[in-house]
């Protein structure tokens, strides 16, 4: 019996995104908080009910792409239009063993640019209705912060 359960989840882990009706399926809020200087908000800064200023609200789609969500964000904040603004997302989701949040870093679009993670899903990426979405936009004329496995040298 457990062989016949794990076979089913590994099933489903494997199963192809099934295309989303857009005109008849209902949208959902996406609370998206930006950064301008490159470097994702802090995880405390969602802790015990709080989150960022910089809230934008969405309404999109499970199917909707990172490239899709740059678009967006881009009509918002003008500066972010330039060419070779780098947009790094992380979904913000809630620890299931206590009140804290976590961070997954899920991929990056360039303005501009053609890039591997443009098509990228929030479904893709196991987002759930609740989550939030983390957006460092770091200008073109500076370079990406460094990720914690990065070295300068």
């Amino acid at each position: 019996m457990a062989l016949e359960s794990r076979i089913t989840q590994e099933e489903i882990k494997k199963e192809p995104e099934k295309p989303i009706d857009r005109e008849k399926t209902c949208p959902l809020l996406l609370r998206v908080f930006t950064t301008n200087s490159g470097r994702h908000h802090r995880v405390d800064e969602f802790a015990r009910g709080n989150v960022p200023s910089s809230e934008l609200q969405i309404y999109t789609w499970m199917d909707a792409t990172l490239k899709e969500l740059t678009s967006l964000v881009k009509e918002v904040y003008p500066e972010a239009r330039k060419k070779g603004t780098h947009f790094s997302f992380a979904i913000v989701f809630p620890d299931l063993r206590g009140k804290m949040y976590k961070f997954k870093e899920i991929g990056s679009t360039i303005s501009g640019r053609k890039g591997p993670d443009d098509s990228m899903t929030l479904q893709s990426q196991r987002f759930q209705i609740g989550d939030y979405l983390d957006i460092a936009i770091t200008p073109p004329n500076r370079a990406p912060p460094l990720g914690p496995r990065m070295r300068p040298f």
